[in-house]
């Protein structure tokens, strides 16, 4: 790879990752919630690890009073964020299915983003060094191989091997 091209690639992958940080936000934006957004968003608390929606016990005792109560605060017209905060403040964040995107937890939403950014930069970095190795340049010319003998070791081994066959 010439060293124009090289540049022209980091140049490509900083600005990708560049976009990629800056669009993260809007991919996060607010969107009216339904019913089933709420039930996705809180833990059922029967101790089975799913979500109110995916609560797969029957006449759980967790989940449905939680569902009641989500359509009570559904009815009062409160947005997706104001019922999460309600349940947040009643329960504890324990409830909500994901954690919030602020303090400490901001860190649970970034490192795998992160890391996944480092991962990209490294296998990028490695395939570019990869492939440069096998492209051959003026200066790397291979010497002539020497004619047999033509060092004093190599004619002592040449006439030992000639004593052993003999």
């Amino acid at each position: 790879m010439t060293q124009p091209s090289r540049h022209r690639w980091r140049w490509l992958v900083g600005r990708g990752l560049f976009f990629s940080l800056l669009l993260m936000p809007l991919a996060a934006r607010a969107t009216p919630a339904s019913f089933q957004d709420i039930e996705e968003s809180l833990t059922c608390q029967c101790g089975c690890g799913l979500t109110v929606h995916s609560c797969n016990h029957l006449q759980c005792g967790s989940a449905l009073p939680l569902r009641e109560e989500i359509r009570e605060q559904m009815k009062l017209g409160k947005d997706k964020e104001a019922i999460l905060a309600y349940f947040s403040a009643k329960y504890g964040e324990k409830i909500l299915s994901s954690p919030t995107t602020s303090g400490f937890n901001l860190v649970a939403w970034i490192t795998p983003f992160a890391l996944l950014g480092v991962g990209g930069v490294f296998v990028a970095i490695v395939v570019v060094r990869w492939s440069s190795r096998g492209q051959a340049t003026p200066h790397d010319t291979v010497a002539p191989p020497r004619p047999a003998g033509s060092t004093p070791y190599e004619q002592i081994l040449e006439k030992e091997l000639k004593e052993f066959d003999s």
